[in-house]
């Protein structure tokens, strides 16, 4: 049984992690070190020690102020626990407690907030998102769902589409740095791996809204919790006009999860299916106004995990997204079909011993896709495509990755020492395999001071779309080679009663690192590769006034975060033009405060200024190019909530670009201005 400790008392501190199944690394079956780049698996909360545990029914109210109180707890959700101050690795955490209270709508919107992490948004509530970290780009990042890889090797546009809503989140993941050797290839500047609920009491949930442009909406979910099963169903809907022409959209989600835990055996399993129809205003090329784009994804996966001395964890899963894409709206002009499918299996397991911990795994991955556009030409008959009268699939391609893996963990008295690597061969190239090594070093001198350092290596496969490509604007590269990585990585953590702070600093140096360039200015976009370092630091720090002063005080939170990146090209190939790699956040500054006015009535407020390098070919209104190359002009957006909290019930209005910012995430593609939200939540608890 926990047993809880004061401040003083206890040297070992965990940052808002508790022991419930849904939290977000029992949900992964991994003890992870923080930074993941260390990772023994291991089991997942010990129910037993869960049922000591008080059987607390969480209402609207509770889960609103949740985790504004930085608790002092030992983590006990597995059986070799392992704590914050010994992990050799620092990773930011955005709990529901801050999820909730942002001025969101999707969680593409909430990543915004990130310090370290860039979102560029093509349309509203995450309808077309890239999102990536450290000044890499969105295919060198691997998404997680409930610690389960759903990123694309179609591309990584499509990865953040996600099957669950914001309500549905417990909290978020963000793995700064190479993960390679815990979440495979993709993870090759970063990982973020989204934990939804689900609880172990029953109830129904309910959430509808309304807002700008004709925004309409809702979700509504159903947790059932039964002896040692718990099971969560959910769904939702929206749509809206959109601020500009042809920006329309409407998406539907449905996720279902659940969870079984015995005295010897562990099972979890989940499926969901995300739906996007959307006009694409000139989303990939500014000289065409009425792009069109219907996107459809399903994902399924099943995990275990044995309890005893030795642990033995395996995983299956499936992922499967389609991409309908057309150049002109409702017509054949640049017609594009593609289905990828995605198959995985992976098994590990862990023992401790005195000389630590130790971890040995195996993984494969098979990625294919059928399309019109990419791959290779079929020799067999072509593949019809469900639900079009006379269109075929004419292009495929498959490769299969394999990886093995094998980790050592020293828990000393103020040291953790992490050396691992991860042999890797894929049938994309040959069958030649190859290591790619790491390790992770923290050093705690005090129980309130963490130093972390670290070096590793990985590498990325290109996308599907990278290789075969080909449309009047962009031609792909079937020759590309794999990018590969080193990186070296630094970090401090201070932490006491109320107060935290966080500086990390990195440099990652690229060889082959792929964009789109075009060459000269009358050149189509071509994929290529290139040598490229970056380097830069991340700073942030929060202030939880009812941890200083106690819940009677107005004040909640203040969090603020800096980030700098600068990059460096090792090459002689002259580009007059980058679509990605080189169109970094230079400069990114985030704040975020939140007050309770009077009585249940509460506001937050949040603010991010954005600086990035690079520039787009400038379009006239009449979506002809003017030959003039724009810099991007650095822009600071607001974002203000309101909020009445009842025990069973939510009130909220929220206006996002509080002041009307006219402002670029990517060239020629405008941002909306002021829309205005307002909605209502509810959540019952079902009697025993």
């Amino acid at each position: 049984m926990n047993n809880k400790k004061t401040f003083a008392e206890s040297p070992l501190r965990w940052r808002r992690f508790s022991n419930a199944s849904y939290a977000a690394f029992v949900s992964m079956h991994k003890e992870v070190t923080i930074g993941v780049l260390s990772v023994a698996m291991l089991a997942a909360a010990d129910m037993k020690a869960q049922s000591t545990q008080p059987n607390v029914e969480k209402t609207v109210a509770e889960e609103a102020t949740a985790d504004y109180v930085l608790e002092d707890v030992e983590v006990t959700a597995t059986r070799v626990p392992l704590t914050e101050s010994t992990a050799p690795r620092l990773v930011t955490v955005m709990t529901r407690a801050e999820i909730q209270a942002a001025a969101v709508g999707s969680v593409n919107d909430l990543l915004e907030y990130a310090t370290g992490v860039d979102v560029r948004q093509r349309g509203e509530m995450g309808v077309q998102t890239d999102v990536s970290v450290r000044g890499g780009t969105f295919d060198q990042i691997t998404i997680l769902l409930n610690g389960v890889n759903i990123s694309s090797p179609h591309t990584g546009h499509l990865s953040a589409d996600f099957p669950v809503s914001v309500d549905q989140i417990e909290r978020i993941e963000v793995i700064e740095g190479p993960a390679a050797r815990v979440f495979g290839t993709s993870a090759f500047t970063g990982a973020i791996n989204i934990i939804t609920k689900n609880e172990k009491d029953s109830n129904v949930s309910a959430h509808v809204y309304g807002g700008s442009y004709g925004l309409v909406g809702g979700n509504a979910s159903v947790g059932l919790a039964k002896g040692k099963v718990r099971q969560t169903v959910s769904g939702s809907f929206s749509r809206a006009d959109g601020d500009q022409p042809n920006s329309d959209f409407s998406q539907a989600k449905f996720f279902y999860q659940g969870e079984y835990n015995s005295e010897t055996f562990d099972l979890d399993w989940q499926t969901g299916m995300s739906r996007q129809e959307y006009g694409a205003n000139t989303f990939y090329s500014a000289a065409y106004p009425n792009q069109w784009e219907q996107t459809t994804r399903w994902i399924t996966s099943v995990k275990a995990e044995t309890k005893g001395r030795v642990h033995i964890l395996p995983q299956i899963y499936w992922n499967r997204s389609k991409d309908h894409f057309q150049l002109i709206r409702d017509t054949h002009k640049g017609e594009n079909f593609h289905r990828t499918d995605v198959y995985g299996v992976s098994l590990s397991g862990y023992v401790e011993s005195k000389l630590g911990k130790t971890v040995l795994g195996a993984d494969m991955r098979s990625e294919g896709i059928i399309s019109t556009n990419l791959g290779k030409p079929m020799t067999e008959d072509t593949l019809v495509v469900r639900g079009e009268d006379g269109i075929y699939y004419t292009k495929r391609d498959s490769r299969t990755n394999v990886s093995y893996f094998a980790e050592h963990d020293f828990l000393l008295k103020k040291w953790t020492i992490s050396l691992g690597a991860m042999a890797y061969n894929t049938s994309y190239l040959n069958k030649k395999m190859k290591v790619y090594p790491g390790i992770d070093i923290s050093f705690r001198p005090s129980d309130k001071w963490k130093f972390t350092a670290s070096w590793n290596m990985g590498l990325r496969l290109p996308t599907f779309t990278d290789m075969y490509y080909k449309s009047p604007t962009n031609q792909g590269n079937e020759g590309l080679k794999p990018e590969e990585s080193s990186a070296f990585d630094l970090g401090v953590r201070y932490r006491s009663k109320g107060v935290e702070a966080k500086v990390s600093g990195f440099y990652h140096k690229g060889k082959n690192m792929i964009d789109w360039v075009m060459f000269t200015a009358d050149d189509i976009f071509h994929s290529t590769a290139f040598e490229l370092d970056n380097r830069g630091f991340d700073v942030s720090a929060q202030l939880l006034g009812r941890e200083i002063w106690g819940d009677s005080t107005h004040f909640r939170r203040l969090s603020i975060g800096y980030s700098f990146i600068n990059q460096e090209r090792h090459d002689d190939v002259v580009i007059y033009k980058s679509n990605y790699a080189l169109e970094y956040l230079k400069n990114k500054f985030v704040a975020q405060a939140e007050f309770r006015l009077v009585s249940d009535l509460s506001a937050s407020i949040a603010m991010r200024y954005n600086d990035r390098n690079g520039s787009y070919i400038k379009y006239d209104e009449n979506h002809v190019s003017t030959g003039e190359k724009v810099d991007y002009e650095p822009y600071m957006l607001v974002d203000l909530r309101l909020s009445w909290t009842r025990p069973k019930y939510m009130v909220y209005a929220e206006a996002n670009n509080l002041f009307n910012k006219e402002y670029y995430d990517l060239g020629n593609i405008p941002q909306p201005g002021i829309w205005v939200k307002a909605g209502v939540k509810m959540h019952i608890p079902f009697k025993k």
